[in-house]
């Protein structure tokens, strides 16, 4: 007996609230078990608010009109559905009748007005829906007689919570009663206790699948404490409010069509909150204000975008005129361009709403001259957007949203080249032949620095300056530091924030996506390099350390261990994985490296006889050309670029190779495993990684092998964008000044070069494209020329500081106002300047015949989960800083091989009669000598553990069997370590010098 008073104690608070604010109490009696509805209430409505089209059935059937609108209602339900008669209303000829109103947009129409305050809207309790039982439902919220949805609520101070309510809904409530059919009656279903709520649109017994209605709580699932009551409130005193529930009937419901499989969407929590929160704002603040949405993957992007731009469009200010003429909204995904025209069509049930811009810029140009509400164009077509808004005549005064989906771009490349010849990017004039005899060392950092679709949308807001007409969304789920301080809202700290949060904490804790650090291991690669030549050649140290990486990555062996590794790992664990149908991913360093994987699977996957169960795709930009040999993505996986999606997705091919493609924007949820041969850093670790985390039925976890990644450098990326993205500090208007003195000291441009050059550039009678380039160029080449004359060192400093100099000034004067007029004319000109620099003509190093490869190893060295920090990890703005390091070091090959061998050290230990030979070794390094002399005992261990690592590979070939027992017995290698760190740090401090024997 207290149980049930408890609850009934939470009922009557709820329904008290509601009764307050615009509902009236329904009466359980009035409702008709047949039709599951309240026809007391239903006829009530249509005789008050529609009195002569209620006449006109009278008239046609006398006493039996009640019976008669029934029975068609019943039928128009079960045909249409619920949602569709609630939004267009019900023809029983000769009448026809409005089943709910709708607020309108403005107040221009006081009909409409009075008609939206004639509604009724009622919560009953404890109805007795079913014919084939007594069972009742705690609550049933009517529109109009009509039932919208249901509410199973449990108190936990009672026993019971939120799962004993859906465990109800699943086993208790059967789905063929009316009153809970999909898509005939009720629209959704809540499960709520004092500190929980789930929903769902569709019952199924034991299959349905609940959803998260919560806000969430400190960047996690569940929710806030709620200083005046429940941390549920929110759902009684605010979603089903009046206002509230009919406009997400009206514009937020909608039915989803997939495979020919139908599903009601109803929002989540943080999605009804974001759109309406940005409506609210805009409303308040008006025009040209930017707003940054960081939502997670798995938080329903598509249908936030989707809806709010169905709201923009209908959006009036306080005087009620429209405030936007055309919503823009710029993807890359087809996905969202369907689902656009479905969802907008079912809210208005106009063809012709959304624009597609998929031929030209002038299509675009017409669609906005037309004033064409919704226009969905692609990232290619960004620029022209700001173009044609600034130049058409016709748009002079117009207003428009621009809602970026930013996290998706495009897979093919094309995008991004594109882009950089719309942008003026200095590799447009490279011939194709040229690109491709580009080293993989350079290749790989080429594609490190393709930009993605934030990095576009940031440099062309910055070429036009923010327009009062215009106001942006930009969605992203892994903000860059530049794109924080481009959209970002002020915060209480001064420093930049996103307007809304969904994070990836709360998205991982929800269900929405997995966690894809659970299940990780890292590798690392032990070798020694040799000399192969008998004389000692000396080389710019930073290009022989890449040529010595290339070595090494691209050395047969170590292409062939590692895809053993692979492939047995594929083999053993992850084909079992999501009832036999997982797919596994392969990063690599470059095109190069993945046409050489590429051949490296076909000959292993033949030699062990497995061609039947495994199959292979690879992923790359453009040609590769390879020991003269030219290699495409087409012709090495025979099968067209635009079907490889597809044929990934069947069950012919199980892994995919990729070089920068196909590591964002691609979702398959099959992807199960990541093997990683390549460095990844900050987001894009982070988007790289998030291949594997949508879920799918049968998809428990995920799985990474990481070569060349450390736990830590993983960690790191990650824990920036877990919670909220912030930033460290935003950037500092006074580096422009701070750049523009350095590069003042080089003594390169005039003042009077300066002047001359703006003079005819800002000439107020010339656009842009008639300028005189003779007369510009005349003014530049003086500094040209003075560049030309210093040496390497002065030309490597003055390059970078110009070309920060440039990035920093765009990005800045775009969020500052400088009012410097002396800085912008040499902005116009530093740019120019840029461009006519020479290109840094050193000769690439290419080692291949000068070393060998002696010793190699591939080891596990972590396995497990990497659990992400609490506190939160603000992002670096490492992008303007000025400091520039340009002192080019030389240094003997051995050096370089030596160098190279000790950052491949681990924890390593030796045997008893091995350790003279070990302290002698360790003895003549001058560099331990320092760390001894500089460190405590105990920091003095790191430096000595790199030191002794090194010795072991070292000595490898002369004693095998021991060092292959330091690498093998972790217990035996810690002891013998322990043992020679103190004993060497005490030999190396009482000596007063150590003499090296160095190569000159």
């Amino acid at each position: 007996m207290p149980i049930k008073t408890k609850e009934e104690t939470f009922e009557n608070e709820i329904e008290n609230i509601l009764l307050k604010n615009g509902y009236i109490k329904g009466n359980p009696a009035d409702y008709d078990k047949k039709y599951a509805l309240d026809t007391a209430l239903l006829f009530k409505f249509l005789q008050n608010s529609q009195s002569k089209e209620w006449g006109k059935l009278v008239n046609k059937y006398g006493d039996g009109a009640e019976k008669s609108f029934l029975r068609r209602l019943g039928r128009e339900l079960e045909s249409k559905g619920m949602l569709y008669l609630l939004r267009n209303g019900i023809i029983d000829t000769p009448a026809k009748f409005e089943l709910c109103f709708f607020e309108p947009a403005s107040n221009m129409n006081e009909t409409d007005i009075e008609n939206y305050k004639k509604n009724i809207l009622s919560i009953t309790r404890q109805v007795h829906y079913s014919l084939k039982n007594e069972n009742s439902i705690d609550m049933v919220i009517f529109i109009n007689g009509l039932p919208v949805s249901t509410i199973e609520l449990k108190n936990p101070v009672a026993g019971q919570t939120v799962e004993n309510a859906k465990r109800q809904y699943k086993y208790d409530r059967d789905p063929s009663d009316l009153l809970l059919s999909f898509k005939i009656r009720c629209l959704v279903h809540f499960a709520a206790d004092t500190d929980e709520i789930y929903m769902t649109t569709k019952l199924c017994g034991a299959d349905t699948y609940f959803l998260p209605f919560n806000k969430g709580s400190g960047h996690g699932k569940g929710n806030p404490l709620n200083s005046r009551g429940y941390r549920t409130s929110y759902l009684w005193e605010d979603v089903l409010q009046k206002d509230s529930l009919l406009d997400i009937i009206r514009r937020f419901i909608h039915l989803e069509v997939k495979d020919k499989k139908e599903n009601i969407i109803f929002p989540r929590y943080h999605q009804l909150d974001t759109v309406r929160k940005l409506i609210a704002d805009v409303k308040a603040n008006g025009l040209g204000k930017n707003y940054l949405i960081q939502h997670s993957a798995g938080s329903g992007k598509s249908n936030s975008i989707a809806w709010l731009a169905h709201h923009l469009q209908n959006l009036h200010n306080a005087d009620d005129k429209i405030i936007f003429n055309s919503i823009v909204v710029v993807t890359d995904r087809k996905v969202l361009d369907r689902q656009l025209q479905d969802t907008i069509y079912q809210f208005e049930h106009i063809d012709g709403v959304v624009a597609k811009i998929d031929v030209n810029s002038k299509q675009l140009a017409e669609a906005l001259s037309a004033g064409r509400k919704i226009i969905i164009t692609t990232l290619q077509k960004f620029p022209f957007v700001l173009e044609e808004v600034e130049n058409l005549r016709e748009l002079k005064g117009k207003r428009f949203a621009v809602i970026i989906d930013e996290a998706h771009s495009s897979q093919t490349g094309e995008a991004s080249s594109k882009l950089k010849a719309v942008l003026g990017d200095d590799t447009a004039g490279l011939s194709e032949c040229e690109k491709l005899q580009k080293t993989a060392d350079e290749e790989a950092k080429e594609e490190k620095n393709i930009p993605d679709s934030e990095d576009i949308i940031i440099k062309e807001m910055k070429t036009h300056g923010r327009l009062k007409n215009l106001s942006f969304f930009a969605f992203t789920a892994t903000p860059k530091p530049a794109t924080i301080e481009m959209f970002g809202n002020k915060g209480d700290d001064g420093k930049p924030k996103a307007f809304h949060l969904y994070s990836m904490r709360q998205a991982v804790e929800e269900g929405f996506i997995l966690d894809v650090l659970k299940n990780y291991m890292t590798y690392t690669t032990y070798f020694r390099l040799g000399k192969a030549i008998a004389n000692d050649p000396r080389y710019d140290k930073s290009r022989a350390n890449k040529a010595l990486g290339k070595f090494l990555s691209l050395h047969p062996h170590n292409l062939a261990q590692k895809t053993q590794i692979i492939v047995e790992h594929f083999r053993s664990v992850t084909k079992n994985k999501i009832c036999g149908k997982a797919k596994a991913m392969v990063v690599t360093s470059s095109r190069l490296h993945a046409v050489r994987y590429y051949f490296e699977f076909k000959k292993y996957i033949k030699k062990m006889g497995y061609q039947k169960e495994l199959r292979v795709l690879v992923a790359f930009s453009g040609t590769v050309s390879d020991e003269g040999k030219e290699c495409t993505e087409q012709k090495l996986n025979n099968i067209k670029e635009t079907e490889l999606k597809e044929k990934f997705k069947g069950t012919d091919y199980q892994i995919l190779l990729v070089a920068e493609k196909y590591q964002t924007g691609y979702d398959e949820p099959l992807l199960h495993t990541m093997f990683i041969d390549k460095k990844l850093g900050g987001v894009k670790a982070v988007q790289t990684l998030s291949r594997l985390n949508r879920i799918c039925p049968g998809k428990e976890d995920t799985f990474i092998l990481d070569f060349v990644n450390s736990e830590e450098d993983i960690k790191k990326s990650f824990e920036p964008y877990y919670k909220a993205a912030d930033i460290e500090e935003t950037t500092d208007a006074n580096i422009v000044y701070d750049i523009k003195s350095k590069l003042d000291e080089f003594r390169i441009y005039w003042d009077t070069e300066i002047e001359n050059f703006a003079n005819v550039f800002f000439k107020p009678s010339k656009k842009q494209e008639n300028l005189d380039f003779s007369i510009l160029n005349s003014y530049i080449d003086p500094a040209v020329e003075r560049y030309k004359g210093k040496n390497e060192e002065e030309q490597e400093e003055f390059k970078s500081n110009l070309t920060k100099f440039v990035r920093a000034y765009s990005f800045i004067s775009n969020i500052i106002k400088l009012d410097d007029v002396k800085m912008h004319k040499f902005f116009a000109y530093s740019k120019y300047l840029l461009r006519k620099l020479p290109k840094d003509k050193r000769d690439e190093v290419n080692l291949n015949d000068e070393i060998t490869l002696q010793y190699y190893r591939v080891q596990k060295i972590f396995e497990g989960s990497i659990i992400l920090e609490e506190e939160n990890n603000p992002l670096k703005n490492y992008k303007y800083v000025s400091k520039v390091d340009t002192k080019y070091e030389t240094a003997s090959l051995s050096e370089l091989i030596e160098k190279l061998n000790e950052r491949f050290g681990t924890d390593f230990t030796g045997m008893d009669k091995m350790l003279q030979q070990f302290i002698a070794d360790m003895g003549k390094d001058e560099n331990l000598h320092k760390q001894a002399m500089n460190n405590s005992k105990e920091h003095f261990k790191f430096p000595f553990n790199d030191a002794f690592m090194t010795i072991v590979v070292d000595r490898m070939v002369q004693n095998k069997e021991f060092c292959e027992r330091i690498l093998d017995d972790e217990k035996f290698g810690k002891t013998v370590k322990e043992l020679l760190s103190g004993y060497m740090y005490d030999r190396l401090r009482k000596t007063d010098s150590v003499k090296i024997e160095l190569d000159k």
